[in-house]
């Protein structure tokens, strides 16, 4: 089933056209990618579905509802959870109170719901930090902690920027478990990118993006098999 349909958006800051007529879609319990080097358009695709950028032109198409001029709020409670490359934390709040304030009911049967004792299972490392202020945890632990407090709204889309930049191996390796996990419950993933290998690992399929254009799409395998996309837009 497909969850999201992104057809031919335009999306401007000011007078600067950033999004030349984007395309893509997402199926249900898929992990798609978007590709690319630094500023080629990768975040602002984000945040032009989560309604933090808005399209001039196009259409945006979850589950059925169009999103096109639909505030961030609004677009969360239909069920599309977005995880910043900022993180953006609240700093004086505990673990366990940035996770509260973020918990919102499902609005779909088909996963079961978060609780707090459910995303410290799912993230163990958390749980002993339970009573810590989320500023002063490590860039890996806020990066858990984000990924926490998006699923406490229940989402059934999951949209991360950039979601292992400046981690440590250990962390990245542990990412990749995770969100592996998260597909098979059936949660759709949306997750821009740099990093070809750790893209590869959990990725079905893979957009790559250059001058806020689709280059390419394909499975991870067609993108393996085209050194020449590679070199061309994914190289440094």
């Amino acid at each position: 089933m497909t969850q999201l349909i992104v057809k031919d958006i335009h999306t401007y800051y000011g007078t600067s056209h950033i999004l030349h007529g984007v395309s893509f879609v997402v199926h249900q319990g898929e992990c798609v990618c978007l590709l690319g080097r630094n500023g080629v358009g990768k975040t602002t695709t984000l945040k032009t579905i989560i309604g933090l950028a808005q399209a001039r032109q196009g259409s945006i198409v979850y589950q059925g509802k169009d999103l096109v001029g639909r505030p961030p709020y609004d677009i969360a409670r239909l069920g599309i959870g977005y995880v910043p490359d900022e993180r953006l934390i609240f700093p004086d709040l505990t673990v366990r109170e940035n996770l509260e304030i973020a918990a919102k009911p499902p609005v779909s049967d088909r996963i079961a719901p978060w609780t707090i004792e459910g995303i410290y299972d799912f993230f163990p490392a958390l749980k002993p930090l339970d009573r810590h202020r989320g500023g002063y945890l490590s860039g890996g632990e806020q990066q858990m902690l984000t990924c926490g407090r998006t699923l406490m709204g229940n989402p059934t889309l999951m949209l991360l920027d950039e979601p292992v930049e400046g981690l440590a191996p250990i962390v990245v390796q542990e990412m990749t478990y995770k969100l592996k996990h998260l597909k098979t419950l059936g949660l759709g993933i949306l997750f821009a990118e740099q990093n070809i290998h750790f893209a590869t690992e959990i990725s079905d399929r893979a957009y790559v993006m250059e001058g806020g254009r689709i280059r390419f799409e394909g499975t991870m395998a067609d993108l393996e098999r085209d050194p020449t996309i590679k070199q061309k837009y994914l190289m440094i």
